[in-house]
């Protein structure tokens, strides 16, 4: 994607912005709010465009899925996926990615992009208004370090990767073998 957007805004040393997320869980609406996922943690969160937006979404939870335990064993609470859909979307998104081990925030109307400065518009595309791809590190509602795709041509997913994001935490920590070699399948694929 390549968008023509000059330079996102970094948010680090900032606070996460206040946002609610309506989701729907045991049959009724209820508010997670901003401050519901990442006051007193240390939370990994990563943004997308949309579920089932490829090639790189998969990449990305992939990776974050994979890894919980040692972001988990690197003193991370929680790892959140944010995309703008609605919580039904995220909900199968999540079954068919296989991925138990985060969550999926639903940004229906893309509130929390727009006040990160990332929300973009894909209309272009056939997709609307949607977050840009990044991934932080927050520790206690203040936003540690950001990793922003650049705009680019194509569907960049170079930094906001899991492996980015571990390497920041942890640079000694070693990952398994069969992660390593699926990411650089997938990458091989995405050069194609």
């Amino acid at each position: 994607m390549f968008i023509n957007q000059k330079e996102f805004i970094n948010q680090e040393g900032k606070r996460i912005p206040y946002t609610a997320f309506k989701a729907f869980k045991n049959d009724q609406w209820i508010d997670i709010t901003t401050d519901d996922l990442f006051a007193n943690k240390t939370i990994v969160a990563f943004s997308v465009p949309g579920a089932f937006t490829y090639p790189c979404s998969p990449l990305q939870v992939l990776g974050f899925n994979e890894y919980a335990d040692l972001f988990k064993a690197n003193g991370v609470d929680d790892i959140i996926c944010i995309a703008v859909n609605n919580t039904f979307v995220l909900d199968e998104w999540a079954k068919e990615e296989r991925a138990d081990r985060i969550h999926f925030i639903p940004d229906s109307n893309g509130d929390f992009a727009r006040q990160m400065g990332m929300l973009v518009d894909l209309s272009e595309l056939g997709l609307g208004e949607r977050s840009w791809r990044y991934s932080m590190l927050v520790r206690d509602m203040l936003i540690e370090k950001m990793f922003i795709e650049p705009d680019e041509p194509g569907d960049p997913c170079a930094v906001s990767d899991a492996d980015t994001m571990l390497d920041y935490i942890n640079p000694a920590t070693t990952k398994p073998q069969r992660s390593v070699v699926l990411k650089q399948i997938w990458k091989t694929l995405l050069s194609v």
